[in-house]
């Protein structure tokens, strides 16, 4: 079955920088686009970043320049490199692929940041 497992995530101060990895199993990961999304508290899940099979990249306009999605099809890994953290990127970040009319997400991986 499709499996996808975030981790890198945890406690950073405001300007620090934290790098989320996704590694997907049971799906042939070259050929799926792949998403990073964040919950907050209280808040809807949203599309932080993605990724097409060619490498083309796509961000919410809260992370440009600050955030690089980025793949390693060779280890079916995703990543996402956050710089220049704000309080307000605090939230489960997940990690999401479709195939088909299905779609798989992680767990989650918390990342707080404080002020």
């Amino acid at each position: 079955q499709v499996q996808l497992v975030e981790s890198g995530g945890g406690l950073v101060q405001a300007g620090g920088s934290l790098r989320l990895s996704c590694a997907a199993s049971g799906i042939i990961f070259s050929i799926v686009a792949m998403d990073w999304y964040r919950q907050a508290p209280g808040k809807q899940r949203e599309l932080v970043a993605s990724i097409t099979k060619w490498g083309i990249t796509n961000y919410d306009n809260s992370v440009k320049g600050r955030f690089t999605i980025s793949r390693d099809n060779a280890k079916a890994t995703v990543y996402l490199q956050m710089n220049s953290l704000k309080p307000e990127d605090t939230a489960v970040y997940y990690c999401r692929t479709g195939s088909g009319s299905r779609e798989y997400w992680g767990q989650g991986t918390q990342v707080t940041v404080s002020s």
